[in-house]
């Protein structure tokens, strides 16, 4: 994961100091480009220990286009929690657009999957150009507590130096929390990537990111609120060499879309029975404090 310790540095460099909604002052940067090739590992971060089942679980719920979190509190997931409401919705959740993307059909309200009908394209016309989904509805977002972070993402069939496909994934990402969120973001839209190529047959190849605002939250200029600060962890991470990438195996029962909300009401221990890291060995955790 060298590309990640690059974006660190990029933003630690040149960040320049920003405020923002959360009242915590970042070290901002504009437009980083990378890429990744699943074929020489999964892309988990190695210089701290990342929750492999928390990823797993964020990204099923995804998948299902749910909006409720009690899915995630059965798996013991509590990224979301503070985003949800007093029922446990959370209508911005990025599975909800997924697929279920309002849109106007002959005059009265439609839901479009975007999942499933991107599913079917790259099976029916694979070199499509038009293999997009995207989680930003203006009427939620411009008014929602936490609007789409990962808002777009694309896939595109190339044809690798053997003349066999391969399946790539562009995300872009509007707001990037370096030490916190992009890791996670990395390894889900990877996942992603992998269940695609095992719903279509075409193997896994490149995924890359664009990062619009990528941000690192500090400290006041005055010292307050340094319990939000995260350079000195990074910091601490740029001292530690990257290890080499786990091996991703997925059970051969997940054959379809239609498995996963169904594999999400199994108990933890069988859901991440289907989804083995094998060769994990990161470095010790480091916690960061979340600027909500």
């Amino acid at each position: 994961m060298k590309a990640y310790l690059d974006i660190v540095r990029e933003v630690l460099e040149r960040g320049t100091r920003k405020e923002n909604r959360t009242g915590v002052d970042t070290l901002s940067t504009f437009n980083i480009n990378y890429e990744i090739d699943l074929r020489d590992g999964f892309p988990l971060l190695t210089t701290k220990e990342i929750s492999w089942k928390n990823i797993v679980v964020e990204n099923l719920w995804f998948l299902s286009g749910q909006t409720h979190i009690g899915l995630l509190r059965k798996h013991k997931c509590a990224f979301w929690d503070p985003w949800a409401d007093e029922k446990g919705e959370v209508p911005s959740a990025y599975g909800n657009f997924w697929r279920n993307f309002p849109v106007r059909e002959a005059g009265r309200g439609a839901f479009n999957d975007q999942i499933a009908w991107v599913l079917e394209e790259i099976r029916r016309n694979p070199m499509s150009r038009r293999l997009v989904v995207t989680a930003w509805e203006p009427g939620n977002a411009q008014r929602s507590q936490l609007p789409p972070c990962h808002c777009l993402f694309i896939f595109n069939v190339q044809i690798a130096d053997d003349g066999e496909p391969i399946l790539c994934l562009h995300l872009t990402q509007r707001s990037c929390d370096v030490a916190l969120g992009v890791p996670y973001n990395v390894a889900g839209y990877a996942l992603l990537l992998e269940l695609f190529s095992r719903f279509t047959g075409i193997r896994p190849g490149i995924f890359a990111h664009t990062l619009v605002d990528a941000h690192v939250y500090t400290a006041k200029p005055d010292g307050s609120m340094a319990e939000y600060d995260h350079v000195p962890g990074l910091r601490e991470q740029l001292t530690r060499e990257p290890r080499l990438l786990p091996r991703l195996s997925i059970d051969p029962s997940i054959k379809s879309l239609d498995e996963i909300a169904k594999l999400l009401e199994a108990d933890t221990g069988e859901v991440m029975r289907h989804f083995v890291l094998s060769g994990y060995d990161p470095e010790p955790p480091i916690k960061f404090k979340v600027a909500v």
